[in-house]
């Protein structure tokens, strides 16, 4: 079946009631037909429910979806986006390992680099943007890589053929991020990717509401991170989940229109005399747009600009937008402004964001599904304002 089919069509078993939409399954536990029963699910004998902390039919239905759509055999579902990342560390990494990562990530995920992993003996580089110099980096004890493409919030491209290809050769597990792009734009199991983690409340959810996170891969390898998930209480809840469920129904088409609109919004800013440069993978001033074009089906609805005035002018610019949302969020049908270096981002020092691209002058638009003149018509009266 097609994407859009199966995230459509997988679904839990009907009840005895004969629903076409799936329920909702709020349960903390589950009862036993008798004794043994108990004791074979327990020993794990037997496939079945027990406990919602470690299954719930709710939540499966969304792993199983989301396995399907990212082409791999398995998924285990997070509470957040960050319990994924995580749960993809510390389920195979472990003290006197080394860890390979892009130096363009999210600011939590550069903050459990940073700061989490090397308090448990766990030691890390970063890769520089030159491919051709990460074999410099490889040690006998590294056991992972792990990037972000594109990154949060620089857009950066990374090929994913070139990285699944160095990471077989050094016998590395390949762990992704895969949030900006979603399953229905980039696979990167096609790759030889072995982890692929998501923050479901960004796209996947699509609307703001609930928070969720995935890790998807091979059986194997997702049964290690379900041992984690089980006994630490990364567990997604039911609700969530079956929010996330549904919401992938629609992730084809309201992708389709995100990107649609994200590319429209920067050809216009590519004019604007506000802006100093304007980042986004399909437009062909975009260092790796070939690479984009190749492992991408379309550019994703994220936008990336610098504004000429710097970081005054880009305050000015975020307080005169009347349309879009002032938010740390995105993926949503709303459009929302948000400025990386006091936010998302504030965290890292001065030159870290430097290293990776994040100017004080740098805002970063999730573009949503309001019509495409509307948003360009808000963000060109703020930046006429801003320029005031």
């Amino acid at each position: 079946m097609n994407f859009e089919t199966i995230a459509i069509r997988t679904q839990t078993d009907r009840t005895q009631h004969r629903e076409h939409s799936t329920p909702i399954f709020p349960t903390s536990s589950f009862v036993f037909e008798d004794a043994e029963q108990m004791r074979a699910l327990f020993a794990d004998e037997q496939e079945g429910n027990i406990y919602s902390r470690f299954t719930n039919p709710s939540v499966r239905e969304f792993e199983e979806k989301m396995a399907l759509l990212e082409g791999v055999e398995d998924a285990v579902a997070t509470a957040t986006g960050m319990a994924a990342v995580f749960a993809s560390f510390l389920a195979f990494l472990k003290s006197g390992d080394h860890l390979l990562a892009s130096k363009a990530v999210f600011g939590s995920s550069y903050t459990i680099i940073t700061q989490y992993l090397p308090k448990w003996g766990i030691s890390f580089d970063w890769l520089p943007t030159d491919t051709e110099k990460w074999q410099e980096l490889v040690k006998p004890n590294t056991k992972m890589l792990f990037l972000e493409t594109p990154s949060n919030p620089g857009l950066d491209v990374i090929d994913l053929a070139f990285t699944g290809q160095f990471c077989k050769h050094n016998s590395l597990i390949f762990n992704i991020d895969n949030c900006f792009a979603t399953p229905y734009l980039q696979q990167p199991a096609r790759f030889g990717a072995d982890l692929i983690s998501h923050s479901a409340t960004k796209w996947i959810d699509g609307q703001g509401r609930v928070l969720g996170g995935v890790v998807a891969g091979s059986k194997a390898m997702i049964a290690e991170v379900k041992k984690l998930c089980r006994s630490t209480g990364l567990s997604l809840s039911p609700f969530n989940a079956w929010v996330l469920s549904k919401s992938l129904e629609t992730l084809a088409v309201r992708m389709d229109r995100h990107c649609e609109n994200a590319l429209l919004l920067a050809q216009f800013l590519e004019k604007n005399e506000q802006v100093e440069r304007v980042i986004y993978p399909f437009l062909d001033s975009h260092p790796m747009y070939t690479i984009a074009r190749q492992q991408m089906k379309k550019g994703g609805g994220i936008v990336a600009f610098e504004i000429k005035g710097g970081l005054e002018q880009g305050r000015r610019f975020l307080n005169s937008v009347k349309l879009c949302s002032l938010s740390a969020n995105l993926g949503d049908t709303r459009s929302i402004v948000t400025h990386p270096a006091s936010t998302t981002h504030a965290k890292l020092t001065e030159q870290a964001r430097q290293d990776v691209g994040i100017t004080n002058s740098l805002v970063r638009v999730s573009v949503g599904l309001e019509h495409i003149d509307d948003i360009i018509n808000d963000i060109d009266n703020a930046l006429k304002t801003s320029a005031l």
